[in-house]
């Protein structure tokens, strides 16, 4: 499922994200898996993926064995120990823990930022703060993704 475009809402009380209706039409459980997965990320946001495409990007953090190095352990506590399982209620919410929402520091007015794979959930005064500096840098960014993969190349 690809996500896209920004959508403006609140977390609730008890901690309730609504998904916004129009991925809810797009979204199929038996396709995409019958819940989203939460992971706090870098930047004071949280990332939602959906089932499926999280066990997808997971498989490569997880190598098969049991003599894991130091870093390697430590990534997969970063990633799996803090990241959670959220089902949807019949309202189309989910509710995002409270401990996550705290790490990232999360306001109650916050903006679902489509990024291809996953949403996005950051502070809406967060987000149109710096919408305009991110376009202003959009151009520099591109030329640096260039140079890498033809360095990677």
């Amino acid at each position: 499922m690809l996500f896209i475009g920004q959508y403006e809402h609140t977390i609730d009380a008890k901690g309730r994200l609504a998904i916004p209706a129009e991925i809810r039409a797009r979204w199929r459980a038996e396709e995409d898996g019958g819940a989203w997965y939460a992971m706090p990320w870098i930047g004071g946001v949280i990332r939602l993926f959906t089932e499926a495409e999280f066990q997808k990007l997971a498989e490569p953090v997880m190598p098969r064995t049991l003599a894991l190095g130091e870093d390697e352990a430590a990534l997969k506590r970063l990633l799996f120990g803090r990241s959670a399982r959220l089902e949807t209620d019949s309202a189309g919410r989910i509710r995002l823990p409270e401990s996550m929402l705290k790490a990232v520091g999360l306001d109650r007015e916050v903006v679902l930022i489509g990024c291809g794979d996953c949403l996005e959930v950051a502070n809406r005064s967060d987000w149109q703060a710096k919408e305009q500096d991110d376009l202003e840098q959009l151009a520099s960014l591109l030329h640096r993704m260039e140079g890498n993969r033809k360095a990677a190349s």
